[in-house]
């Protein structure tokens, strides 16, 4: 796992609260795993990003980088919030199984997401 952003990388931070809100903003059809994480900045596809996630329950923030596979920009029509999709890096795949093992159970139900 990474300890510090890279030059050029913008840091974020994020605490998810309960499991109906990490439900929402995982983004379990990307392979090594995603995060929505609300935002009104700018962002590019494609762009690296340096987060701190704080899961429910926990007080350790995981340091985990990625890249924008998803925006979601202020003034988005319908129920949308405003915001990224990050798509972990390899390195940081051990993230998604971490967050799986808080959904066990949850996944694959036809829930409402943040980006899809």
């Amino acid at each position: 796992m990474h300890t510090a952003p890279q030059q050029g990388q913008k840091a974020l931070s994020l605490t998810i609260r309960d499991q109906k809100t990490l439900l929402a903003a995982y983004m379990s059809t990307l392979v090594r795993g995603g995060i929505f994480v609300p935002t009104t900045e700018r962002y590019t596809m494609g762009q690296e990003v340096y987060l701190l996630l704080t899961l429910p329950e926990e007080s350790e923030r995981i340091p985990v980088t990625g890249r924008v596979v998803w925006i979601s920009p202020q003034g988005v029509g319908g129920r949308r919030t405003p915001g990224i999709g990050i798509h972990f890096s390899e390195e940081d795949r051990q993230v998604r199984d971490h967050i799986e093992n808080h959904l066990a159970g949850m996944l694959g139900k036809g829930h409402a997401t943040y980006t899809l």
